[in-house]
């Protein structure tokens, strides 16, 4: 099997993550290798394998001016992280543990201070350098000049080779796709499993994976049907959702999320029961997901305006690894993480959905080439279709009747309370969780 298949991400901000000051004349006095920060994430890659993860998606790493976005130099180590010696040193950490490593590209852009800016971005007619979305400390690069194609394809190599298992393409929806192509057709001549995963936010992404010769693309219109769904109280949006996944699913395995280093954290948008439902959906459909870090935590943060409009989504991590204060939430997590690991083909699986209201939902997985049964109801329900008898408070049960090639069914509901219930095709109960009494609105236990 590939990544595609099996890799189940910890997806995290690195600059954030290790506490390194972002902007200003603190993140240059901070640009100091002997802070070793990067190395403070190699504690947490225990816990990482504790919560399920196969991988680690290591947001922007190399040098830049200020939030990792605005590269310096693609073929260093951000001095406020560290040295390349502490990356070899990460890398061998995660070798030890089993661990793939995916790092972050910016190769849409690069800071307007760059070295090689002149030469490589793109002119506008006045011959002045064309600024990203209005940025001006950003410069776009000229994708159609032979030498971005050879400075891109030359610092992937240069890091594949050190050991990554592929690349996060930022901004990948701006890139023209025959750049992708060429660009990428040239590293998998010497890396032909390497992974490329492409960030779109919307668009066609059938076409855009297959003109860019990329593995996936991160799958937007799912993240907001599922947060959108559970805030609004409407599982007919999420309905229309799993019909465009399951289109997506015949040409590509998307990448699913329900948080990243951009958005409002799930747990601000809809609350922690909502967000132990929106984790359901994400580990019991297909695709290959990722978790963002402190999601599993229950961590909270509101995407802003401005220079610091992510600052509240890039937190530092605690200094020591563990649960957090919602332990609960981090022990959901390792029981949908560990049914997902048990049943590997639900990331090439075909989902349809049984039955809906605005407040429940139940839809079924089956292996790729089963197919569904679309508009087909649970009997074994009560009047309402909910699901009958007790809930386990989160802990798998029965587990040992789920074989991979079953059938999982899904039923997941907002009211009156917060609950999901996983069964296999037999009807056998997978897990179970309920929230507390007073629906999305009250805390979880």
């Amino acid at each position: 099997m590939s990544l595609l298949d099996d890799a189940i991400w910890w997806h995290v901000y690195p600059l954030g993550a290790a506490g390194a000051p972002i902007r200003g004349d603190q993140a240059r006095e901070a640009a100091d290798p002997g802070e070793h920060r990067l190395l403070r994430l190699v504690p947490w890659l225990d816990y990482a394998v504790e919560l399920g993860c196969s991988g680690v998606l290591l947001g922007p790493i190399f040098e830049s001016a200020s939030h990792g976005y605005d590269t310096l130099d693609h073929m260093a180590i951000d001095r406020r992280l560290g040295s390349e010696e502490d990356f070899e040193a990460f890398m061998a950490a995660c070798r030890e543990r089993g661990l793939n490593v995916m790092l972050d590209g910016v190769f849409n852009h690069v800071a307007a201070t760059h070295p090689r800016a002149e030469e490589l971005a793109l002119r506008l007619p006045d011959g002045g350098l064309a600024c990203w979305e209005g940025h001006s400390e950003l410069l776009t690069l000229d994708h159609s000049k032979p030498a971005v194609v050879d400075f891109v394809a030359d610092i992937m190599l240069h890091w594949l080779r050190k050991g990554i298992a592929g690349w996060r393409l930022d901004v990948a929806y701006a890139v023209p796709p025959r750049f992708w192509a060429e660009t990428i057709g040239r590293v998998r001549g010497e890396f032909p499993n390497a992974l490329f995963l492409g960030e779109v936010i919307h668009g066609d992404y059938a076409q855009i994976v297959a003109d860019g010769r990329l593995d996936t693309v991160t799958q937007y219109e799912l993240w907001k049907a599922i947060w959108s769904s559970i805030k609004d109280v409407n599982f007919w949006e999420l309905a229309w959702a799993l019909d465009r996944q399951a289109e997506l699913c015949r040409g590509f395995v998307p990448q699913t999320f329900v948080g990243n280093h951009d958005v409002t954290r799930i747990a601000s948008q809809v609350g922690e029961a909502g967000a132990a439902l929106a984790a359901a959906m994400l580990f019991t459909l297909p695709g290959m997901p990722s978790i963002y870090y402190g999601d599993e935590r229950g961590v909270r943060g509101d995407k802003g305006e401005g220079a610091t409009a992510d600052d509240e989504l890039r937190p530092a991590l605690p200094p020591e690894p563990g649960e957090g204060d919602r332990p609960w939430m981090y022990r959901l997590y390792q029981d949908l993480i560990g049914l997902r690991r048990r049943h590997p083909w639900i990331a090439r699986g075909e989902a349809a959905v049984l039955a809906k209201d605005n407040s429940w939902i139940e839809y079924e997985v089956r292996p790729s080439g089963e197919g569904g049964r679309e508009g087909q109801t649970d009997r074994g329900r009560d009047g309402a279709g909910r699901a009958n008898g007790g809930h386990a408070n989160g802990v798998l049960t029965n587990s040992g009747h789920a074989n991979a090639g079953d059938a999982l069914r899904v039923r997941i509901e907002l009211a009156p309370r917060a609950a999901v219930r996983i069964t296999d095709a037999a009807g056998n109960e997978l897990f179970a969780w309920r929230g507390p009494e007073g629906g999305l609105s009250a805390d979880a236990p």
